[in-house]
């Protein structure tokens, strides 16, 4: 019987015994530290270091074993040296092989002889394995044949574990991107159980992420009424979907745990396999309380305009054709109170117009500030005085720090502010005392208005400042197209402050906004 000799048979079992520790490790790192150290112990060298290649042709040092860094840093550059073949009989060439011998035997470190070989599979080269020895001589044929015999296998490893890396990143990728959205996102396997639901569709529907996950799409998504379309379930039934493109929009208000339901609009996309079956299911299922209210304030928006335009209108049309009549004489006194009404209404047809005007601009930047020093102080002396002619039943007092610092901005809009802010304590209390207050700190100053009335609703609060809302009892109630505070945010917000509603206020409403001190331009 043959007998091999000790090295033969220690080669031959490091072959097998990485063969079976790779085909089980798929962390890279280890992975090419346990390859490194076999091919070192199995040639008997002192060094060695792997080098792979990127996706974009660049190589770079992965793990090293016995090597200065200043060895790698001169390796480094002649990297760039290796053909780019995809033929592994094409990749080793003497140039390369002259390059390694030069360096080697240049370096400091003793090392004298060295081998590479690359790790091939699938006719793509991955990487080289350097192996180095501190003698002189080279390395035999059967090195080399036992060193590319494992190279291969170990190429094998490393792809394997590349791929799984990069299975990792993609999944790790996908969880940010499902936990950080905004919309609810389902995936659904082919008979329609969710496999996979985001924590914002659990937050939509008030359920644990565990009680979604492996339940069937029709018991999680129950509609009270569907606004747009059919079910997920009628449309699959019906055949859907026909290609990879085809996706199905479902509207409509979903029952959540505890009874009330939310306006969503889900749209369903499926992905196919290469035969064109169905393999998923991606749902995505956006809140659209937000539209729907858009919608409703847009509808009540040209019905308030409609009347708020058509009053005054009216009005002034009717005074005018009274004062007009050829068959009647009026006394001066009459004419005198048709003519003040007449003048108010044109007052408030003009407001209207000015405001809308003012919220287009804003909305489109076209509004240009005129800054200068201003007193707020003052501002709001002068409002208090004008609105107190306005009002019988409210005492509005003014109450700012004798050293209460200028601003610089526009002083004309933020008298609109003010009296915005003003005009809406009378529209909204009854009576009592409304104050004008101020404090300074610093850098900024914050000035506030409050008033003696209800309040704000809690469930006005999060809308009170957006354009043409209004709570559904002031549209019964009290006359405006839901403006005021809108334009009183937007000018607020052009000087680079903020507005807000103190909820710490112990009766009726208390808004405020804050201003830089000094030019902040």
């Amino acid at each position: 019987m043959l007998m091999l000799p000790d090295i033969r048979v220690r080669q031959r079992d490091y072959l097998l015994e990485i063969s079976r520790a790779l085909t089980q490790e798929l962390d890279l790192d280890t992975l090419l530290k346990r390859i490194l150290n076999v091919s070192i112990e199995m040639l008997a060298g002192q060094a060695g270091l792997i080098v792979l290649r990127s996706a974009g042709g660049q190589w770079h040092t992965r793990v090293a074993e016995g090597i200065s860094p200043a060895f790698i840093d001169d390796l480094t550059p002649l990297l760039k040296s290796i053909p780019d073949h995809e033929d592994p009989e094409n990749f080793e060439i003497p140039e390369v092989n002259r390059i390694l011998s030069q360096l080697a035997h240049a370096a400091t470190l003793g090392l004298m002889s060295g081998v590479w070989l690359p790790m091939v599979t699938q006719n793509q080269v991955l990487g080289v394995i350097f192996i180095f020895r501190g003698y002189p001589g080279v390395f035999s044929l059967n090195d080399r044949n036992v060193l590319s015999s494992f190279a291969n296998q170990a190429a094998i490893a490393v792809r394997n574990a590349q791929l799984y890396m990069t299975a990792v990143r993609n999944k790790q990728h996908l969880d940010t991107v499902l936990d950080s959205a905004a919309d609810g996102i389902l995936i659904l396997g082919p008979n329609q159980v969710i496999e996979r639901c985001n924590p914002a569709f659990s937050r939509m529907i008030s359920l644990p992420v565990e009680e979604i996950q492996g339940k069937p799409h029709d018991e999680v998504l129950i509609f009270e009424k569907l606004t747009h379309d059919v079910k997920l379930e009628d449309a699959l039934a019906g055949g859907w979907p026909l290609t990879e493109h085809a996706q199905l929009y479902v509207e409509g208000d979903l029952k959540r745990r505890d009874s009330s339901s939310l306006p969503v609009g889900i749209t369903y996309a499926p992905l196919l396999t290469q035969e064109g079956k169905l393999n998923n299911i991606i749902a995505s299922v956006r809140d659209i309380t937000r539209f729907r209210q858009a919608e409703e304030m847009k509808s009540t928006f040209i019905s308030v305009i409609s009347h708020e335009l058509k009053t005054p209108v009216a009005l002034i049309k009717g005074y005018v054709c009274t004062l007009l009549r050829e068959d009647a004489k009026w006394d001066s006194k009459f004419v005198k109170e048709s003519l003040t009404i007449i003048e108010e209404e044109s007052d408030r047809l003009n407001q209207l117009i000015e405001n809308l005007l003012d919220a287009t601009r804003l909305q489109a930047g076209g509004v240009t500030l005129k800054k200068a020093d201003i007193s707020l102080a003052a501002v709001a002396e002068r409002l208090a005085t004008r609105f107190q002619t306005q009002t019988k039943n409210h005492t509005i007092r003014v109450d700012f720090p004798k050293d209460f610092p200028l601003v610089f901005a526009d002083e004309s809009r933020l008298e609109q502010v003010i009296s915005n802010l003003i005009s809406n304590s009378i529209k909204y209390s009854e009576n009592g005392e409304i104050l004008i207050s101020g404090e300074a700190r610093k850098d900024m100053v914050i000035v506030s208005v409050s008033d003696q009335g209800q309040g704000i609703a809690p469930q006005d609060m999060p809308y009170i400042f957006d354009r043409f809302y209004r709570s559904s009892d002031a549209m019964r109630t009290k006359k405006g197209a839901g403006l005021g505070l809108y334009l009183a945010k937007s000018i607020v917000e052009s000087h680079n402050g903020r507005i807000w509603i103190d909820n710490e206020h112990k009766k009726g409403a208390r808004i405020c906004f804050s201003l830089p001190i000094g030019n902040d331009e």
